[in-house]
């Protein structure tokens, strides 16, 4: 999609999504992202496997916290609390950039995993919040790939009681 600017050449949208964006410590945001021309990387399990680590990682999080995630054969929404230390878009680059080597590690390739942009929202409420988290976990469930969010394993949150969640004891992704 292209947007005209004042001088009359285009423009790419995704630029223009970095326009206005705030980054405040402490507050909530919803990420979305799009795996490079929405190619299903993650239909591969053992692909998806290895991105889902990298979305826990202390190290590629470091003071932010991921509060609930979701990874779809094409995209993947974060929602995350950030810390003090670094923003957004910082945050963001360490996830998208460690889990795309994985992902290339595990299928064997080379090249672009996400898209460069993301969209994201400010959550403005507890109640946003809670309303947030539950579309972030029943993503795989509207978009008709389970019955029912227990049989889609590439999710979690922080809110689910110990022993209930999916990816806690998720297999390790091997080379094939």
């Amino acid at each position: 999609m292209l947007g005209s600017m004042a001088d009359g050449q285009s423009k790419p949208a995704s630029s223009r999504l970095r326009v206005g964006r705030v980054s405040t410590p402490g507050h909530a945001y919803l990420i979305t992202t799009t795996t490079r021309f929405r190619r299903p990387f993650f239909k591969d399990s053992f692909a998806a496997w290895a991105a889902c680590r990298c979305f826990e990682t202390r190290a590629l999080l470091r003071d932010a916290r991921m509060l609930a995630w979701v990874l779809m054969p094409d995209h993947a929404h974060w929602l995350m609390q950030l810390g003090h230390r670094d923003r957004l878009e910082c945050v963001v680059a360490r996830l998208k950039s460690a889990s795309a080597r994985e992902t290339n590690q595990v299928l064997r390739r080379r090249g672009a995993v996400w898209d460069k942009s993301f969209h994201d929202r400010a959550v403005r409420s507890d109640q946003e919040l809670a309303r947030l988290a539950r579309y972030v976990v029943a993503n795989p469930l509207r978009a008709g790939l389970v019955s029912t969010v227990r049989r889609y394993p590439f999710w979690n949150t922080v809110w689910l009681t110990c022993g209930q969640g999916n990816y806690r004891g998720c297999p390790r992704a091997k080379a094939r």
